[in-house]
Parts: C-alpha cells; structure tokens; sequence
C-alpha cells in the first residue's frame, strides 16, 4: 500500500502526471470561463470569471483548452454520458448550437414540450406539466388564457430578480430586433431548451437561433473564483460567491449600480 501512494505522489509530481490531472479536472470536474458580455447582468457581470460544474448535466465530450479540438476528432457527438437535464431557472453554460466552438451563458426558461410566445417584451409559458399544475405552481403570478390555455406571465422574474428589461430600448419596426418584443407561440422540441439572457434586451439568445440541444449543455456555473470591472479594479465582494448567492439582493443592488453606471455602453444584442 505505501509503494503504491508512494508511486502514485511521484507520478502526480512529475509533470506528466500534472498535466493528466489537469485536464481531468478541466474534462470532468470544473473549467475556468469568463463572461465576456453583458447579456447576464445584474446575475453575472462583464469581467466575472467563474469555475462551470462540468459534471452538473451529465458529461460533454471533452476538448483540448484553446484549441477547442474534440479528444475524439473524428466524431461529431457533443456528449460523452447522458446525465441530469437543465430545469427551468438554471443558469447553463452550452456550445452555441451555429458554432461549436463557442460557449455561451443563458438561463434555461422552457423545457422540451413546454410552449412559450413574447408580447410586447413580456414572456409567456404554458408549462407542459398542463393547466392544473401550473395553477398549484404559479399562484402569485400573473396568469392569461390563450388558445384555450392557461399561460403564466414573466415566470421567472420573481425568483430570479437579475433578469431585467432596458426600457430605452423601444419597438421601432427594425426586423432584426422583432424577436426582442414579440414572438408566435412555439412549442420546444424533444431534448432542447430554450435559453434567454437576464439582460433581456441585450442578449443573443435562443428567441433569434432557436432552442439549445442537450448534447452542447456543458455544464453550470459554480462559483465566481475572479472579478474585474472596466476599470481593472477588482470586485472583491464577488469572489467566492456562487450565482444564487448572487442573486442576493445586496449584490444585485451593487450590480445594478454598475449597471446604469455604464447603460451608456449597452448598443446592441450580445
């Protein structure tokens, strides 16, 4: 038994063995990201770096750091082990279904079967669960009748109060921009999610590409490990802190102050 941790510390001190351990942890355990745009803010900010669970849906296919290069080259499947599914609310980290080889950081709104339409910026879902359960869940939420069903208003604002929209931003007719107010009734297929920023109105997202595959759902995030405002001065009280500690009111406070700070700087959909 001592030859055989002797060996094993020799090996993990060499650095073959560190790099295996490396890579292990970053294909299995946790990997290093950082939110490079604002369509998160107040519940993730520009600057934050944070650690994602990979494990936390199952396994992805692992792939090279940097160079974004599959360790099954030949293969074109995302997935390594099937595992829990996303639920309404979470926060994921996925591969941008038009380019693999770019992570993207949305909250999951509707699961497969779960319908969904935009009116005037507001998000309506009729949950697939049907009208009853809906009715025992959303009881303090603002609920229509549409198409003979029962539809709850911005469920998702109450629990999660970083989700936001930027009243500046006004309905002037410009057809890229349509999907930010208004939107038909869809049904989510089989196995795919659909996926918004918090930033609602700042923020490339599943109601301009569509819904999000579950073989690109890499994980979620863990806890923000590094945080560093426009100015390169260091958000200290972030450290640390996981997304729901973050959605606390004393950070969401901090992180809309931010926020309107620079509402200057926000031009378009990232």
């Amino acid at each position: 038994m001592k030859k055989t941790l002797h060996r094993l510390h020799r090996f993990s001190s060499s650095w073959t063995g560190t790099i295996i351990i490396v890579l292990f942890v970053i294909f299995f355990i946790a990997q290093a990201f950082r939110i490079p745009s604002g369509s998160m803010k107040d519940s993730l900010l520009i600057g934050d770096h944070l650690f994602a669970k990979k494990f936390a849906y199952g396994i992805s296919m692992p792939h090279i750091p940097f160079l974004e290069m599959s360790i099954m080259p030949w293969s074109d499947r995302l997935r390594l082990v099937d595992g829990d599914r996303p639920e309404r609310g979470d926060i994921v980290i996925f591969r941008y279904p038009h380019n693999p080889k770019q992570h993207f950081v949305k909250r999951c709104v509707a699961l497969p079967g779960d319908e969904l339409f935009l009116l005037n910026k507001d998000l309506f879902i009729h949950h697939n669960e049907g009208d009853e359960w809906i009715k025992e869940n959303f009881k303090d939420h603002e609920m229509i009748v549409f198409s003979e069903k029962l539809w709850v208003k911005n469920p998702y604002m109450k629990e999660h109060k970083g989700i936001h929209h930027d009243p500046k931003i006004i309905n002037q007719g410009h057809e890229q921009m349509m999907p930010l107010f208004n939107m038909p009734p869809i049904r989510v297929d089989k196995d795919n999610y659909f996926m918004m920023g918090d930033n609602r109105d700042h923020s490339n997202d599943s109601r301009f590409w569509g819904a999000v595959p579950y073989e690109n759902i890499e994980g979620t995030p863990w806890f923000v490990y590094f945080s560093v405002d426009k100015n390169w001065e260091i958000r200290w009280d972030r450290v640390g802190k996981t997304p729901s500690d973050l959605e606390g009111e004393s950070y969401l406070d901090l992180a809309r102050k931010e926020r309107l700070k620079h509402d200057k700087d926000d031009h378009g959909i990232y």
